[in-house]
């Protein structure tokens, strides 16, 4: 039986990330980066595509408990069985010069036999390295990759079956320790880390972290959960936040809708600065303002909807045939062709973005607002364009409502900053002006006065759940009949199972592809957002708590949930889920919840 999505809980050091199975088998890890070619890839495959498993011997199914220890992203994975108890802590220490992946086996009670079996498979598992003995290590070398595994000196290890294999026993009290790491093959072996000094280090340190959250309101256990998830996907050396840790999890299972997030979205800007700062982390949202202002540097007319983690343009699309995918849910993708569409809501995000950073204090750099100035010029002669829109639509170029709703957020933060700083210089009486006429012409051509809604793009009756956010960005006040007509409709058509879809999947080919996706969190903490805003306070603090609900045992959130088989779908960790959690939280609650 293939693992759900909700079975797997997420380690990281802040440049990549691991996904660990219920079963105690880390199933998913790319090196040296997010982005980098997987090497256990059993995820979207299976054992034969790369895995490293620690359990009990005999033990085929899921452990009895696991759990990260508070305030950290150190996971520990417990098993009872007839001969005793033991555990296995798993972390990935932040690194100096390589990547470590640690894992701890501790005995808890009786005598415990437990087996570890790894398989090292390069490439997305196509690649099976040749392997070694050196100075006590298991050393696998294929091309440019290279890892060696340490383990206690008492615990022999063997090859078998293409797997590297270790057997012993704990009683209560004793512990055993693996060390994995990577390094460029033509590199020597890096310095070797402790894994138990490591351990401490990364539970105080992600503890010390954790303490500087702000929020002290309803379910802080999940804001702050969250915000490590947002901090885990940080890849460190450039501020940049991957969007997810994974790559073709499906939106509907055995569907073609599986997507590569390992990339930087320029939609995610403003919501997760507003995130980060109000919690209290000025110096990560100064981080990514600081790769925000580096992708997006150069002629404006190239402004991509993401980028690489140092800020790449070039992240090319191709399938990976030898893998079967999650669940046989197949293209799996590496690389993603929408980077190369035009989403005129970016613009606004950017614009949005800047103007927060400058609102919350945020260090300004002088050719800032130069940038925004030649952002602002592009802008004004390339509006009426249609474009892909927010969702990335590969159905072709319409008029969607949400991106000219961002259009008009760039030109009134470019306005805004002109009234609000004497010393800048712009286009006020042009600026006003398109800000003026792109209100008008939503109004006029994106609102269905027959149903009182909004609508996905001019002339059309699909809705999209983007228009949630008119509210939020101050296109309209929330009270106005026309926000409160669209969050009806929007509920009343897009709503499943008490949650919220993007658009109609099935109803429309807008998007261009077959099949149908889940309900998108992100979405539903919108939907929140919005009836609160709206007066309906009660209605969104009872969605919020079902929202947090969704969260497995770890408090991890994908991209979608299916209401029917309650089962989650989508990359994972999704930034964008944890983003909205830790947003609509201090909506709700954050003039009592936010010092």
């Amino acid at each position: 039986m293939h693992p759900r999505i909700e079975d797997y809980a997420l380690i990281g050091d802040e440049q990549t990330a691991a996904l660990v199975g219920r079963d105690g088998s880390v199933d998913w890890l790319c090196l040296p980066r997010f982005d980098s070619p997987a090497c256990f890839a059993k995820l979207l495959g299976d054992q034969e595509n790369g895995h490293w498993r620690i359990a009990p011997k005999g033990a085929e199914g899921p452990c009895t408990r696991r759990a990260y220890r508070p305030g950290t992203l150190v996971l520990d994975t417990e098993w009872e069985t007839a001969e005793g108890s033991v555990r296995v802590t798993d972390l990935m220490p932040q690194r100096d010069l390589a990547p470590d992946l640690v894992r701890v086996v501790e005995g808890l009670g009786g005598r415990v036999t437990v087996r570890s079996t790894l398989r090292l498979r390069f490439d997305y598992g196509a690649v099976m390295p040749w392997m070694r003995r050196s100075d006590g290590h298991r050393v696998a070398v294929a091309g440019p990759d290279s890892t060696w595994l340490r383990s206690e000196p008492a615990v022999p290890t063997w090859g078998e079956g293409f797997g590297t294999h270790s057997q012993f026993t704990v009683a209560a009290g004793e512990k055993v320790a693996f060390v994995l790491t990577w390094h460029p093959s033509h590199q020597p072996r890096p310095p070797l880390v402790d894994p138990y000094e490591a351990l401490e280090t990364s539970v105080a340190d992600w503890r010390a972290w954790a303490s500087r959250c702000r929020y002290d309101g309803p379910h802080r256990d999940a804001v702050v959960r969250s915000l490590i998830t947002l901090k885990a996907l940080t890849y460190a050396p450039t501020g940049g936040i991957v969007a997810a840790a994974t790559t073709s999890l499906p939106e509907e299972p055995g569907g073609v809708r599986n997507w590569d997030y390992r990339y930087c979205w320029l939609r995610d800007s403003t919501l997760t600065l507003g995130a980060l700062v109000s919690c209290g982390y000025q110096e990560e949202a100064e981080a990514w303002r600081n790769w925000l202002l580096r992708a997006v540097a150069g002629d404006p007319a190239d402004l991509q909807i993401m980028y690489g983690l140092a800020g790449e343009r070039r992240l090319p699309e191709f399938e990976v045939p030898w893998l079967s995918g999650f669940a046989e849910s197949t293209p799996v993708r590496v690389g993603n062709e929408a980077v190369n569409q035009l989403q005129l809501d970016v613009y606004g995000e950017v614009m949005d973005s800047l103007s927060l950073a400058r609102e919350a204090g945020l260090s300004t750099t002088g050719d800032m607002w130069a940038l925004q100035c030649a952002l602002m010029t592009f802008l004004a002669s390339a509006w009426r364009q249609p474009d892909e829109g927010l969702w990335e639509m590969r159905g072709g170029r319409r008029h969607f409502v949400h991106s000219k709703v961002m259009v008009w957020v760039a030109a009134d933060r470019a306005v805004r900053a002109l009234e609000e700083n004497p010393k800048l210089r712009g286009d006020l009486a042009g600026w006003c002006a398109m800000r003026d006429e792109v209100h008008r012409e939503v109004c006029e051509k994106g609102y269905d006065a027959e149903r009182n809604t909004f609508t996905q793009y001019y002339g059309s009756r699909e809705l999209d759940a983007s228009l949630l956010l008119i509210p939020r960005v101050g296109f309209l006040p929330p009270d106005d009949p026309r926000v409160i007509g669209t969050i009806d409709a929007i509920r009343d058509e897009l709503g499943h199972g008490g949650f919220v879809r993007r658009y109609s999947a099935e109803e429309s080919n807008v998007d261009g592809l077959p099949g149908s996706e889940g309900t998108f969190l992100a979405c539903s903490f919108w939907l929140a957002d919005a009836l609160h805003m709206s007066g309906r306070t009660k209605e969104a603090r009872e969605l919020f708590d079902r929202l947090v609900g969704l969260g497995n045992d770890v408090g991890m959130l994908s991209e979608e949930y299916d209401p029917v088989a309650g089962v989650q779908l989508g990359n994972v960790p999704q930034a964008f889920s944890h983003i909205g959690l830790v947003n609509t939280a201090l909506t709700l609650f954050g003039g009592d919840g936010a010092g």
